[in-house]
């Protein structure tokens, strides 16, 4: 990712970091110390009713301080890289007339890249037809059938992937099948913003103290009621796990659960696997990025920190 020039614009902040960080609490305190609006970065607090298991903002925390880019879609709906990007540029345009700070947090490091790499501008939209194809066909014969089918198509876009990811195979493939071109082909859209940014990252050293941290976390949410958000949306009707809401982490091994296919201890145990996964996952994604400055989880003064770095970095935009 490029740095964005200083001077000639707002300024933006970026908080990012892997998830149970404590990047919600580390922003509300920017937030009010800064006069920052918080806009979500986060591909599952996008969807209404997924709020304990994505650790959503609450009530008391958006009196404190206004949120953006919550509760966007239904989670029968379908929400994309694209859609967040003209969503949240908006949003940064709005807070930014009303003379106040953007503050992004976050953990989709994909929605990260396509807001500042840039996206395709004829990236063709979601076919739920096709992706049920896909599903099927990945039922069939396994993800990494799918993925390999994928390296033969668009082998760059196959070597950002995980063979087992879902998810981004799905919609890689489905790039290919609408438009006759791999999503390497799809020239991005550059970031246009020309204001000053700030992108700050929290990174995890001690993998071990965080995998506690996640775990101790994952049972709060189901003493708060986790099992029952989820049994809520498996009682709709409407929706099954193929829905891009219900592929989140803990969602998905507590559907089923509902569904009465695994018990409720192994379910419990996915979820911790799967959060360990997507862990791991963001700091992959973390070693990649480029003119960001990172910051350790682990840092006890983490919080005065950062306050001294969006504080040196608003006076210099000030100072244009």
């Amino acid at each position: 990712m490029r740095r964005a020039p200083e001077g000639g614009g707002a300024p933006l902040v970026v908080l990012a970091g892997p998830t149970g960080v404590g990047k919600s609490a580390l922003a509300l305190a920017l937030a009010e110390r800064f006069s920052a609006e918080i806009l979500s970065v986060d591909s599952a607090q996008v969807y209404r009713g997924l709020d304990i298991g994505t650790d959503k903002p609450g009530p008391a925390e958006r009196a404190r301080v206004p949120h953006h880019l919550l509760d966007l879609r239904d989670p029968s709906e379908d929400y994309s890289a694209g859609a967040f990007v003209a969503d949240a540029r908006r949003a940064v345009a709005d807070v930014h007339a009303r003379g106040r700070l953007p503050l992004l947090v976050g953990g989709t490091f994909l929605y990260f890249r396509a807001y500042f790499g840039g996206l395709g501008p004829d990236l063709p939209s979601a076919d739920p037809e096709g992706r049920r194809r896909l599903a099927a066909e990945a039922a069939g014969l396994g993800w990494a059938a799918l993925h390999a089918r994928l390296a033969r198509l668009d082998p760059a876009a196959a070597a950002r992937i995980h063979p087992h990811d879902a998810v981004r195979i799905t919609r890689a493939l489905e790039i290919q099948d609408l438009s006759g071109r791999g999503p390497s082909a799809h020239r991005p859209t550059p970031f246009l913003d020309e204001g000053p940014v700030l992108r700050l990252v929290l990174t995890v050293h001690d993998r071990e103290a965080h995998r506690r941290w996640l775990d101790a976390r994952l049972s709060n949410m189901l003493a708060r009621g986790f099992l029952e958000e989820v049994r809520a949306l498996y009682g709709r009707g409407d929706l099954d796990p193929s829905r891009p809401a219900l592929r989140a982490v803990g969602y998905r091994q507590l559907w089923e659960f509902c569904a009465g296919r695994f018990g409720y201890e192994e379910a419990v145990g996915r979820a911790r696997i799967a959060t360990a996964q997507l862990a791991k996952r963001q700091a992959t994604w973390i070693r990649s990025l480029r003119g960001w400055r990172p910051l350790a989880w682990e840092e006890e003064a983490r919080g005065e920190i950062l306050t001294r770095l969006v504080g040196e970095f608003l006076e210099r935009a000030a100072r244009g």
